[in-house]
Order: structure tokens, then sequence, then C-alpha cells
């Protein structure tokens, strides 16, 4: 039986143990543990910042992609001291506060990176509004296509919006919010926006909660944007084959039919140093017209 091996790091003046650093954890990327923690302190700075304030959820998997995993809401222990929690509802949730932090949860594998539509620190008033693309298929050709209508009527209603891909099937579609709504607002706009493309585009979108009664269209789910509820976080990558990280895209990019996979751990550092975040390029929008003209149909 080989030995497990194990080395140590030093990151921001924190001692971190490296377990199993050649384990492959994307096999078909051939991307190893070791890749993953490179990987992961380049993303640190985007990474960081949108889980900030956010109750955080991981997913591990021990044995890599093809393996098992589970859902990581308390805090793993034992934890390093530079470790801090935040305690809702009886859960110790990981804040994710630092690149040593980071890399911890990393040689942990865990995978991916989940925030919570909540902030910590003001949970009742959201920052941003998003509206969640879901396939029923496992491959859906037509994702792109209905981001870009879903973006289109936004547009036309004067919400400025990036889309950002999931990194596994869908799309989600963002809206940088000044805190003058609610939840439940919100998810008034998302019906009546959800409603109009499936009566609009009958072929293509629903907004039937039951899967099995979608057939093959794209649920356009505004219910997930809900106090308690998480997102994938911008920039976490995937438990896919392709190592595909959720990304933010220009709207010219989902209309030339970009695909999912093409954003992966291997090339999305350089498109950040590239790109910078797209997610800071609109500033934040009040929602309350479209609430208030909801209001007057």
């Amino acid at each position: 039986m080989s030995r497990a091996v194990k080395g140590t790091i030093v990151v921001e003046g924190q001692e971190l143990t490296v377990s199993n650093p050649d384990k492959l954890l994307w096999p078909e990327m051939g991307i190893t543990k070791a890749m993953f923690l490179q990987r992961l302190a380049g993303l640190a700075p985007w990474l960081l910042k949108h889980c900030q304030d956010r109750l955080l959820t991981t997913i591990r998997f021990p044995d890599g992609v093809n393996g098992k995993s589970f859902y990581q809401k308390n805090s793993p222990t034992p934890a390093p001291d530079f470790v801090e929690t935040e305690r809702r509802e009886g859960i110790d949730y990981v804040k994710l506060t630092s690149l040593p932090v980071l890399l911890w949860l990393g040689n942990l594998a865990c995978l991916e990176y989940h925030a919570s539509f909540d902030r910590v620190s003001d949970p009742l008033r959201p920052t941003e509004w998003v509206l969640d693309l879901d396939p029923s298929l496992e491959e859906e050709p037509r994702i792109m296509e209905a981001a870009l209508l879903a973006g289109d009527l936004l547009r036309s209603l004067g919400i400025a919006s990036t889309p950002k891909t999931s990194g596994a099937t869908g799309v989600q579609i963002i809206v940088p919010l000044v805190k003058d709504l609610t939840f439940d607002e919100l998810r008034r706009i998302g019906e009546f926006v959800g409603s109009y493309l499936a009566d609009k585009h009958p072929r293509l979108f629903t907004v039937e909660r039951l899967k099995k009664h979608r057939g093959d269209l794209i649920y356009v789910d505004y219910l997930q944007h809900y106090q308690g509820k998480t997102i994938i976080a911008p920039y976490s990558p995937r438990a896919r084959a392709a190592a595909s990280v959720s990304t933010p895209l220009h709207w010219d990019e989902v209309r030339r039919g970009a695909a999912i996979a093409d954003y992966h751990l291997l090339n999305i550092e350089e498109r950040l140093h590239r790109e910078g975040d797209l997610l800071d390029r609109i500033p934040a929008q009040s929602l309350r017209p479209i609430l208030t003209f909801i209001g007057k149909r």
C-alpha cells in the first residue's frame, strides 16, 4: 500500500498542509490537486470578493469529479486558527476572508463555492437581482439564444445586466441593485419577466417548477433568488469534466453563441487579467419603476 504524500506551504504567514498533491481532481483535463491550488490562488482576488459577506456552502469531491461528493455547510473540523466562522441557524459557516482560508478549503477538495444571495451584514436587502435560466436538458444548444432573449427583454425595460455562465448547463443574468427592494418584491418582477418570456416563446421557456413537467424547455427560475438560497459564486470552478468555471460574459459573446465549457480553470485567469471583472461594469440600479409598472397592470 502506497503512503499518502503530504507537504506544507506558507501562505500570507500561515502554514498549510497539502495532502496528495498529485491526486487527479479533473482527470479529463489532467488537473491535479497541486494544479488546482495554484489556479485557486490565481482566482482568489475575484472569488474572495464575490463570497465576501455571504454564507458559504462548498461541495467536496475527495476523489475528484468522478467520485462521490457531499455538501459542506458547517466548517470542516479541525479548522486552523485563521479560519473564522459565522453562525446562522445552528450552522457554523466558513467566512471566506483570505487566500489561506481558500487554499485550506481547496486542499480538502472543496471544488465548488456557492454563496448566499443574502448578505450577512444586511440579509433583508439584496444587492443584486438574479434570473436563473435552467435547462431541462443536460446539453442545451439553445441556452445562449435564451439568454440573449432574456437580456433583450430586460434592456427593453431599461434594465442593464450581465450574463454569467453557471459553469454547468445554465446561464444566470445578474442585475446590480441599490438596496431599495426586498426579495419578495424582486420575485414579483421575476414572475413578470419569466411569464412574459414563456408566453412569447412557448417552445423555449417555461415557468413550470416541476422538472418532470418541463419537457425540453428552459426554466426561468425567479424563485431561487431568495434569502437563505445560494448561487454558484462568480469564478467558482465546477465539478464538470471540462473543469469549467462560472464566468461573466459580454453580451456580444452570448450573441456569438459562446459555449459554457469554453471558460475553465486552465484559461480563466488569463481572461480575468485581460477583461477584468465584467460584473464591475454596471452601476447599481433601482428596479422600483418596473415594480410600479407591474403593479398598475
